[in-house]
């Protein structure tokens, strides 16, 4: 198969990488003749800084002109319109298989302020050394690309991700992009063997540019013994991704009935006492006998396998097991299932996880099977098991929880899973992304990000509408670097929240033998889960935090807190269990200033925590640019209202700024949807009820403000 595959970018890409290398003292010239070819093709050619008035542009930027994520014949039109440019001999590709694709927000690799010559420099630096390297695998080159690289990677906007897609387009060959697909299925994806991916030297470990090249030599070698490029293998990524995401989103497209939701559990037996195990662990593959039945695609329903198995046996019998394996083997296990190996009744082998659909392989001897599947076999290691095995080839375990379980604990398998429908790939997600969604500027997105690196613990406050949820979960996508949500959890406190559900306690059961037991709460399984990931960050919102009962809720764990005691274990009170706040979690807290009933925090838990105010955003520059957007005389009217509104609200005494009226109430309008009447339910339904909490006991101010607002729309 991988024969078959068509990557004929790689000799383009080549040569136009070698073609840069021309310009890299005349850049000035590279910048006006890509102007150039994008007015020739009819495009409109993105900024390439914030004043898109470049004169100097990096070599991985160029090379992201055409390798943004767009459609493929606009990415082909660019590369042609180069090609004829700088006279490239090399074929214009016509597959692009095996490419990533980079966002366009986050398309340019030098800090998109101003034309950055240092950091530009240093980039055709980087990019200079790595296709040397690449052709002569010279170590005193190597030294300098380690620098380059780690320098390239800690540029703003930047990610290891970015840069390692950057050095894969120029050559393949020699470096594999980290982006997140890939890194998930490397990672995460249980596509490679468990033991191999622990040994890389990137697992669970802060990038580097030395684990990195060390990673990735790792994956070159054990490609080898696949026979694969890193081209076939990043092409690998994407395809099993794409089913995943397709599996996730119910749209896998088929006629047939839609597979299970989740992962589907089996125990299997390979051969009489087990004895094909050696040759399928050896050969990645599981097969079941039944040679009377030829290839079982042919069949539709299991009554056809049952008549071939009585026919050829010249018995009448059921042969309902034989029947069952056959037809489930085919049409039921699909790709991402487990299988766990057994040898008679209590002896355990091994575990997979299926790679393929089923495969009829002639060529193979009868003997040793010919009905087959592609596996992943993840574990060659006899153990005994909990309970006995049913004397069957093949049995379908997914509704025994309980011995699935016991199975998964006695490997080390998650229980949690690794389901297919828990793998969806996370869309990248940046400070550029942040700040475009955000109604925040750059210093004090860069300030709130510094305080939360400096104390792991923030808390967001402000008057009501200011955003605070809204920005909590997108700071922590972009610290992140992504939109992952299985690392990202949003709770809210309340008066009745307690330990028990946010750490552990005794809950009803519906069994009368055991009419209580121990459960875990929110915070229990979050640090459980990041504890299991330390190489990763994970982010535990809390909406309305100074709702609850902050010592009652967070227990023995409040001492905890302190960054400096993340890390740290302590004994927790429902359990002789040593547990710890891993120095990977943050905690983001949110708090509304303008809620009269909340008791004032501790000064306790303020010690643990850094604070910063969410104000109202009208005077920022993503505000005016949305006003300057919906160009609504209404509108505008309206928000000058509400400015002078919040001036005199923060002079009040019995107020202050803490209850001014936010941004967030007037957000999400479109030109086309604004109107006299849209504005005026927000007045009437939002604002005026807030006021009259605000001035309970003086409604002629309720009144002034209220004909005011009304007023303003009129």
């Amino acid at each position: 198969m991988a024969e078959s595959l068509n990557f004929d970018w790689v000799p383009f890409y080549r040569e136009v990488a070698q073609k840069l290398l021309s310009y890299k003292d005349n850049r000035a010239t590279l910048v006006a003749e890509i102007k150039e070819v994008f007015a020739s093709i009819g495009l409109a050619l993105s900024k390439l800084n914030k004043r898109n008035d470049a004169t100097d542009i990096d070599p991985f930027t160029v090379f992201g002109l055409f390798n943004k994520r767009a459609l493929p014949e606009t990415r082909i039109k660019i590369m042609t319109g180069l090609a004829q440019k700088w006279n490239i001999s090399a074929a214009v590709p016509q597959s692009l298989l095996g490419i990533p694709v980079i966002m366009p927000l986050n398309a340019v690799f030098h800090p998109f302020e101003e034309d950055d010559t240092p950091n530009i420099s240093l980039l055709w630096k980087l990019f200079e050394v790595a296709l040397s390297y690449a052709d002569s695998n010279d170590e005193a080159k190597k030294a300098e690309l380690l620098t380059l690289i780690d320098s390239a990677v800690n540029m703003r906007f930047n990610a290891f991700g970015k840069v390692t897609m950057g050095l894969y387009w120029i050559a393949p060959e020699t470096y594999l992009n980290l982006d997140s697909r890939n890194h998930w299925y490397i990672f995460e994806a249980n596509r490679l063997p468990t033991d191999f991916v622990k040994t890389l030297p990137l697992y669970g470990q802060k990038f580097s540019a030395l684990l990195y090249l060390g990673t990735i030599e790792k994956i070159r070698e054990f490609l080898k013994t696949r026979g694969q490029s890193f081209m076939e293998f990043s092409d690998d990524a994407y395809q099993y991704s794409e089913e995943v995401n397709a599996i996730i989103a119910g749209e896998d497209g088929n006629d047939a009935p839609p597979p299970n939701d989740g992962v589907n559990y089996w125990t299997y037996a390979p051969g009489e006492n087990a004895r094909l195990w050696d040759d399928f662990y050896k050969n990645r593959i599981m097969g079941i006998g039944c040679s009377e039945l030829g290839d079982i695609r042919q069949y539709k329903t299991k009554e056809d396998i049952r008549k071939v198995f009585q026919k050829k046996g010249k018995s009448s019998q059921s042969f309902k097991n034989d029947t069952l394996a056959s037809w489930q083997f085919v049409n039921e296990m699909k790709v991402g299932d487990i299988v766990f190996v057994k040898k008679g009744t209590k002896k355990i082998l091994g575990w997979g996880i299926v790679q393929s659909d089923y495969l009829y392989d002639a060529s193979r001897d009868e003997s040793s099977y010919r009905n087959i599947r592609k596996v992943e076999w993840k574990v060659n290691e006899e153990k005994e098991s909990p309970d006995k095995f049913a004397q069957k080839m093949l049995t379908k375990v997914t509704d025994y929880s309980e011995f699935v379980n016991q199975l998964k604990e006695l490997y080390g398998i998650d229980v949690s899973g690794p389901e297919i429908e828990q793998t969806k790939i996370a869309s990248p997600y940046t400070s550029v992304d942040f700040l475009n969604e955000a109604y925040m500027d750059e210093a004090e997105y860069d300030l709130v990000c510094n305080l939360l690196e400096r104390k792991q613990n923030i808390i967001l406050q402000g008057a009501p509408g200011v955003g605070k949820t809204f920005i909590a979960k997108r700071l922590a996508y972009s610290i992140i670097g992504e939109k992952d949500e299985s690392r990202v959890q949003l709770i809210q406190f309340h008066q009745s929240y307690s330990y028990e559900d946010f750490i552990m306690g005794y809950r009803p059961t519906e069994s009368g033998d055991k009419p209580f037991e121990i459960k875990y709460g929110a915070f229990y399984d979050f640090c459980k889960k990041a504890e299991d990931d330390d190489g990763n960050k994970y982010f535990f919102i809390i909406d309305e935090i100074n709702r609850g009962n902050i010592s009652k809720i967070f227990g023995e764990l409040f001492m905890l807190l302190e960054k400096d005691k993340h890390g740290e274990k302590i004994r927790l009170m429902y359990k002789n269990e040593q547990f710890t706040i891993p120095k990977n979690v943050f905690i983001i807290g949110m708090m509304n200033t303008a809620d009269r009933s909340l008791a004032i925090l501790d000064y306790a838990l303020r010690r643990r925590f850094a604070f910063y105010e969410i104000k109202p955003a009208f005077e920022s520059k993503g505000f005016k640019e949305y006003q300057t957007r919906l160009d609504n005389p209404l509108f505008n009217k309206l928000i000058s209202c509400v400015k002078r509104l919040n001036a005199a609200i923060k002079t009040d005494s019995s107020l202050g700024k803490g209850f001014c009226i936010g941004h967030s109430y007037f957000c999400g309008l479109t030109p086309e949807g604004i109107s006299e009447t849209s504005l005026d339910a927000i007045i009437e339904y939002e604002i005026i009820p807030l006021l009259e909490e605000y001035w309970f006991d003086e409604p002629d101010n309720v009144n002034n403000w209220s004909d005011q607002l009304r007023n303003s729309i009129r």
